[in-house]
């Protein structure tokens, strides 16, 4: 023991030396330094180690709470995602059955009821279609969706076409993925937060709508987590945002509930929609084990590092100022010298005291040239001394306006450039006025682009006032008239009205402003959107001024920033005039196409008509024979009398159906049915088929929507059309076999066109040459010797008045023409049609047998 005594005692000694040799070495600044850092470093080195101490001691403490919450919250997570499977699974259950089997609506009820029975976090089970259409419902007692102050019944759980709600977005996941679809966290129309999951409804891979059910949040935390992970924890539910949904804490009204001590946080599997479920713990131990002496150490600590930061801020005090201040000197140099603008101070009397580099870089002049200068000043030009010193006695009086002032500068070269000066009062720190700042800024580029600016507004404005249509602004606001041109002014005067006329008749509108004038209704106004948009162009008629126009508008803003109208309107009434005369000649062409059909048919007309008179004439000639031989009974001659009126009837309506056909009348749509006009036509055209020996079948679809259209016109085309493939046929010498036309009438659906009727006369002739089809509808051209090349082309012309399409095509049999198509179909809605979905179309080798069909 002395022999390990005598060895520390060296070591001591050793370190003794070595430790006052180097001390001795530093300097007394650093000895002073030093000793105010020893004693803050003992200190602190002591605080460590308590600390240290005491959160090993509290870490222990929180991971065993941390570990506890955690399998807490991933047994609640683990119990709610159980839940959420089986319930998913049934749904998919129910949602085949209801795609795939017919399932009424108090089935479907008496499902769901069982359903949400079992389940109480279930709120509503709806059954929506394709149609987003609500076709049954069974929502959680005493649950009613609210109603909007305007009637409207608003639900945001209901999927709505363009609206921006998850019950929509959620909609379109699941008609987009035919999977179950789970929506974000949402509040119900009950103020209650829910999410949603939606289930499609397949049948043959055909989407007919979802089967939407609404979890309560709550209800879901509350029934779902066991009690004893509630009795030890707090369980809470937050959205996608953070914001908490539900707990099963709740805090006391009025109070706020303290932050948790630990959380752990998982995804509410399986939805993946953004919800978390989130375990929170509070520890009941203190802070820190044996906190008395813990602080007791931390005060002592901190008193003593005061003590001794205390001395070292009063020693560093002074020289911090001092440096402040240096460099506070140092930056209001830099900040003058880096100005652009030149700045300029004199004192009361108008000497010069104080010029920055950027006064002096503007003029020329150095700092030694202008400091202490008096007026007249060396960058005054020669020829305005009298005008800026009168300049200078108005600023030195404090009269200088408050827009500044627009002189001209002189610089040492010669050279005179533009500026302006803006002048204030020089206040020194105690509030005392010592003098005047001036600023001067080079506006020669400036003044330029002004002066350009004008003139290219100047030009801008003649060219609007050469122009031949009418140009006006009107300020949205206040419906004042901001801008006209010379042809607004000569049609319509210099005042607002013509522009409101020309507004309200294109379906537009200026907006109103209240009576108030401190109420802004522009106030939130989305302006930008509004000048990057145009409306469609209309034609206006003006009555007072018996004109037409074509009027284009949109919103732009205005100089001063305004939400302005600007309108242009150019005179048509010339072409307005064209149109109307080409649509007369239209109509006359017409009436002709109908004549020259009629004049064609006149044979077989009058052979028509022959037969009826020829029965009526041997009708009577017998008649007459045994009245006069009397041989013949009451009973008889009746007979003969009513077989003569029919005959003389059947003549009539044949007159009457030619005359109604020929008849020059005014275009008019009306309602009308697609059996009716294949009949009249059928009719009329019957006379030339029979002449030329060519049978017709016809079959028009049943529960066809009703027709908006010009009957006789569309009549006019399917005679034409009759008459050309009767023709076709009779000219070229066909076999029996091969004498007939099918005229067939059906619905179809495009995407092109949308819904519409299609009407078709096919032949078995030879068919339409290539090279002529592609001229079909040419006006004035025809493969007939006798042809006025007018019939198709007015035919195609109505079809597209009525905004239908008329095609022509040959059939083939391989590589072997058997005959020609035309086609032309008329747009419908196929919603008017109330009875049953479309009848789908018989086929052409059932369409002889069809009950409907005709033939001749």
């Amino acid at each position: 023991m002395s022999k390990l005594a005598e060895l520390s005692a060296t070591y001591r000694s050793r370190l003794n030396r070595l430790f006052g040799r180097w001390w001795r070495k530093q300097s007394p600044a650093r000895q002073d330094r030093f000793a105010t850092i020893g004693p803050l470093l003992s200190v602190l080195m002591f605080l460590a180690a308590i600390t240290a101490a005491s959160w090993y001691l509290r870490n222990e403490e929180i991971e065993r709470t941390a570990e506890a919450l955690r399998r807490d919250t991933e047994v609640a997570q683990q119990q709610i995602r159980l839940h959420l499977i089986e319930n998913q699974e049934q749904l998919v259950r129910i949602a085949r059955e209801l795609a795939t089997r017919d399932i009424t609506t108090s089935d479907f009820l008496d499902q769901a009821a069982t359903f949400q029975r079992e389940r109480p976090a279930v709120r509503r089970i709806a059954w929506i279609t394709a149609q987003r259409q609500v076709r049954a419902s069974q929502e959680l007692m005493g649950f009613a969706p609210l109603v909007a102050t305007d009637g409207v019944k608003t639900d945001p759980s209901l999927p709505a076409q363009g609206q921006p709600i998850d019950a929509e977005f959620t909609f379109q996941a699941a008609r987009d993925s035919r999977q179950p679809v789970y929506s974000h966290a949402f509040t119900d129309a009950a103020g209650v937060p829910v999410f949603q999951i939606q289930v499609p409804l397949i049948d043959r891979g055909n989407f007919n709508g979802v089967l939407a059910i609404d979890y309560g949040i709550e209800a879901l935390l509350r029934h779902h987590v066991p009690p004893e992970v509630t009795r030890r924890h707090s369980i809470a539910v937050l959205d996608s945002g953070g914001r908490t949904l539900t707990s099963t804490v709740t805090a006391m009204p009025g109070q706020r509930s303290s932050p948790p001590s630990l959380s752990y946080e998982l995804p509410l599997a399986p939805m993946s929609n953004g919800l978390v479920l989130k375990g929170m713990g509070y520890r009941t131990s203190v802070g820190l084990i044996g906190s008395t002496l813990f602080w007791m150490v931390v005060a002592l600590s901190v008193l003593t590092v005061w003590m001794l930061l205390g001395t070292w801020r009063h020693v560093r005090r002074r020289a911090q100022i001092q440096g402040a201040l240096v460099q506070e000197t140092n930056f209001r140099r830099a900040m003058e010298n880096s100005m652009l603008t030149g700045m300029r101070a004199m004192d009361l009397e108008g000497r010069v005291t104080y010029v920055n580099p950027a006064f002096c870089a503007m003029t020329g002049f150095s700092e030694d040239d202008l400091v202490g200068g008096r007026p007249p000043f060396p960058y005054w030009p020669s020829d305005r001394i009298e005008e800026n010193s009168r300049l200078l006695q108005q600023e030195l009086q404090g009269r200088s306006p408050a827009g500044g002032i627009e002189v001209k500068v002189m610089r040492k070269d010669g050279s005179v450039f533009d500026a302006r000066m803006y002048v204030s009062p020089l206040i020194d720190p105690k509030g005392q006025q010592t003098g005047w700042m001036t600023s001067m800024t080079n506006i020669t580029e400036a003044k330029r682009i002004r002066d350009q600016l004008s003139a290219s507004h100047e030009r801008f404005t003649t060219v609007l006032e050469g122009l031949e249509a009418a140009v006006s602004v009107m300020s949205v606001q206040h419906n004042e008239l901001l801008f006209c041109n010379r042809s607004y002014r000569l049609w319509f005067g210099a005042d607002a009205q013509g522009h409101s006329l020309l507004a309200s008749s294109a379906g537009d509108s200026v907006f109103q402003t209240e009576d108030d004038e401190d109420v802004d209704n522009l106030s939130g106004l989305p302006t930008h959107p509004l000048t990057e948009t145009s409306t469609q162009p209309h034609e206006v008629f003006i009555d007072s001024l018996q004109m037409w126009f074509d009027v284009r508008s949109r919103y732009v803003q205005w100089t001063d920033g305004r939400l302005a109208q600007m309108l242009i309107a150019t005179d048509i009434t010339a072409r307005r005039r064209v149109e109307e005369l080409a649509r007369q000649q239209a109509e006359k062409a017409s009436v002709t196409s109908r004549l020259i059909t009629m004049g064609e048919m006149a044979s077989s007309v009058a052979h028509e008509l022959n037969q009826p008179l020829t029965a009526i004439n041997n009708y009577c000639n017998g008649m007459v024979s045994r009245v006069q031989a009397g041989s013949i009974s009451n009973d008889d001659l009746v007979a003969a009398l009513q077989k003569t009126g029919r005959q003389a009837e059947r003549a009539g309506q044949i007159i009457h159906r030619i005359r109604s056909f020929v008849k020059r009348s005014e275009p008019q749509r009306q309602a009308a049915q697609a059996k009716d006009i294949v009949e009249d036509a059928v009719e009329l055209a019957g006379i030339e088929l029979r002449r030329r020996k060519v049978n017709i079948h016809t079959y028009v679809a049943q529960r066809l929507p009703t027709l908006h259209v010009d009957p006789i016109l569309i009549e006019q085309v399917l005679l034409n059309l009759l008459k050309n493939a009767a023709e076709a046929i009779d000219g070229a010498r066909m076999p029996p076999t091969r004498r007939h036309i099918e005229l067939r009438v059906a619905p179809r659906h495009t995407a092109e066109e949308g819904g519409v009727i299609e009407f078709s006369v096919t032949d078995t002739g030879p068919g339409i040459p290539e090279d002529v089809l592609s001229r079909l509808y040419e006006a004035f051209y025809s493969t007939k010797a006798d042809g006025m090349g007018i019939g198709l082309s007015l035919c195609r012309s109505i079809i597209e008045s009525h905004r239908g399409r008329m095609r022509a095509q040959n059939q083939y049999n391989g590589t072997h023409v058997t005959g020609c198509r035309f086609a032309f179909t008329l747009p419908v809605d196929l919603s008017q049609r109330a009875e049953a979905p479309p009848v789908p179309e018989v086929p052409d080798e059932a369409a002889a047998a069809n009950p409907n069909a005709a033939s001749s």
